[in-house]
């Protein structure tokens, strides 16, 4: 594994701000029997300390080294290692009833691996949330008038975001992996 994003600390990000409370919802309103949940590309593992701060009984992984050996440090009792989505995941840790992978998605080199990984980790019945940032018409206007689209989109950033997800693309593009996996 390589150091695809450098962690210098186990604090949650400024896009936790509006991730964990949609998380507490959707939580609370699929109120899941069973607690389990992987977070693939855990990252620090702020994430998966807050989830099991709640009651989860959390495993995951990530690409970063860093961030691994951050979350290690701060959060010993979690179940969380150096991995990948290309990796056979569901093999080393078993199948969840519930899978995040937050601002995951926008780094991924081959999507269609990336959705076989997701689907063959979820139990039957199983729900993976997916979270990737918006970039809507609205929002690339702005970032274009502002002069501030290169400094958004850090192109010199090694394997930051290389894919941009509408809601329209997310959907079609998982649901015809899932189909093609079945």
């Amino acid at each position: 594994m390589s150091d695809y994003y450098h962690y210098q600390n186990s604090c949650c990000g400024t896009a936790h701000a509006y991730l964990l409370p949609s998380l507490s919802q959707i939580f609370a309103d699929l109120a899941p029997p069973e607690k389990r949940i992987f977070d693939l590309g855990c990252g620090n593992g702020s994430i998966a300390n807050w989830l099991s701060e709640k009651g989860f009984q959390v495993s995951g992984c990530d690409p970063s080294e860093s961030g691994i050996a951050e979350a290690k440090k701060a959060y010993p009792e979690l179940d969380l290692y150096v991995g990948s989505a290309y990796d056979d995941l569901a093999s080393k840790f078993g199948t969840f009833p519930l899978l995040i992978s937050l601002e995951v998605v926008e780094h991924v080199y081959a999507p269609r691996n990336y959705a076989k990984t997701v689907y063959n980790l979820l139990q039957p019945g199983g729900y993976a949330l997916i979270s990737t940032p918006y970039h809507g018409y609205l929002k690339n206007l702005a970032l274009a008038a502002t002069g501030k689209m290169d400094e958004h989109f850090t192109a010199l950033w090694d394997h930051g975001h290389i894919k941009f997800w509408s809601v329209k693309t997310g959907a079609s593009q998982f649901c015809q992996n899932i189909n093609t996996i079945q």
